[in-house]
C-alpha cells in the first residue's frame, strides 16, 4: 500500500485567460464529460469548476476559471476575483490564450499580474487548427518574450490536437501524493447544480443579446421518484417582466424549447430518466443579493 501511494501523483491546474479561450472546452474534454458550460459567447463560466481525470497514475484535477477581462459590474469583479482565487490553491497555472484573438489587452493583462507576483506559468495556444503555422510562431514568440513561460503548447481542445502531450506534461509535473478522489468521479459538483448549469447554457444558446447575462438560475429540486425517475425543478430568475416573456416565448414556446434541449442533455450525461420543470421568476437586482454570491462561491465585496 505505500508503494502504490508513492507512486501516484495529484494535484490542481488552475486553467486562467481571457473570456472564451476555451478553458472549459479542455475541462471537458479531460474529464470525458461535461463539466463546466461552454458557449460561444464572453463570460459564459461564473464560478470555479473542477474537472477531475486520470492521466497515467496520476490524478488531474483542473480548475476552470471565470475568463479574466476589465469588470464593470459587481459580478464582474467577483467572476474575476474568483478566477484569481483558482490560481492559489494550483500547482500548476496554465493561461489559455485564443491563437486566433492574438496578443490582445486582456491577455497582457493577466501576463502583467502573474509578472508582478512572481508567479510561474504554462502557456497554452488554443485553436491552433484555425491559424496558420507562422502567425503561431510569431504569437508564440511575444508571449514568451512579454513572460518567461515554464513550457509552451499548441493545442486544439475542440479536436483533441496535441492535448495529450499537455496531459502528459501534466501528469508528470503534479506533486506525488494520493488520489483526492474516487477514480470514476468527473467532477465536485453536486448533480443538481450541473443541471441548473446546463439550463443555463441553453439560454445562452437559444437566447440572443445580452438576455443570458441579466438572468440567473438555481436547483430547487432534485428528488428520486419511486420508479427511479428523477424530478427536477429549477427556476429561471430575470431583473424585469419584460425579460420574463423573452424566456417564455409566445405561447410557452421558448421555454419549451429550452426545457427539451436541456432535459436530452441532462439526461444523456447522467443516464438516467429526468422529469425537468422549470419556472421563470422575476427578481429585481439579483445581482446585488449577497446569497446568490455565496452559493456560487463568489465574494460578494470583491
Amino acid at each position: 500500500m505505500t508503494e502504490q501511494i508513492t507512486q501516484t501523483r495529484c494535484g490542481f491546474v488552475a486553467l486562467i485567460g481571457a473570456p472564451n479561450a476555451g478553458k472549459s472546452t479542455i475541462t471537458n474534454h479531460f474529464a470525458g464529460s461535461k463539466v463546466s458550460i461552454v458557449s460561444p459567447k464572453v463570460q459564459t463560466t461564473r464560478t470555479l469548476v473542477r474537472g477531475i481525470g486520470i492521466y497515467d497514475n496520476t490524478q488531474i484535477i483542473f480548475i476552470d476559471t471565470p475568463g479574466i477581462f476589465k469588470p464593470k459590474r459587481r459580478l464582474d469583479r467577483a467572476m474575476v476575483g474568483s478566477a484569481w482565487s483558482g490560481v492559489a490553491d494550483a500547482d500548476i497555472i496554465v493561461l489559455v490564450v485564443d491563437a486566433k484573438r492574438g496578443f490582445d489587452d486582456e491577455t497582457r493583462s493577466i501576463i502583467a499580474k502573474l509578472r508582478k507576483h512572481k508567479m510561474k506559468a504554462v502557456l497554452v495556444l488554443n485553436k491552433v487548427d484555425l491559424v496558420q503555422k507562422e502567425k503561431l510562431l510569431g504569437l508564440s514568440a511575444a508571449l514568451n518574450a512579454e513572460f518567461d513561460f515554464t513550457e509552451t503548447f499548441f493545442v486544439s481542445a475542440v479536436t483533441g490536437q496535441h492535448l495529450d502531450e499537455f496531459y502528459r506534461y501534466l501528469a508528470d509535473n503534479l506533486p506525488e501524493s494520493p488520489w483526492f478522489y474516487p477514480e470514476e468521479q468527473m467532477s465536485d459538483m453536486p448533480l443538481k447544480m450541473l443541471a441548473a448549469e446546463i439550463v443555463r447554457e441553453k439560454l445562452f444558446l437559444f437566447l440572443h443579446q445580452e438576455l443570458p447575462y441579466a438572468l440567473t438560475v438555481e436547483p430547487e429540486l432534485w428528488e428520486r421518484r419511486e420508479d427511479g425517475s428523477v424530478r427536477a425543478e429549477i427556476t429561471i430568475y430575470v431583473e424585469r417582466d419584460n425579460q420574463k416573456v423573452i424566456v417564455l416565448g409566445k405561447g410557452g414556446s421558448m421555454i419549451k424549447r429550452i426545457g427539451q434541449a436541456a432535459r436530452r442533455e441532462i439526461e444523456e450525461l447522467f443516464e438516467e430518466r429526468v422529469h425537468l420543470f422549470l419556472f421563470v421568476k422575476v427578481r429585481e437586482n439579483w445581482q446585488e443579493d449577497a446569497g446568490r454570491y455565496a452559493a456560487w462561491g463568489l465574494n460578494f465585496n470583491a
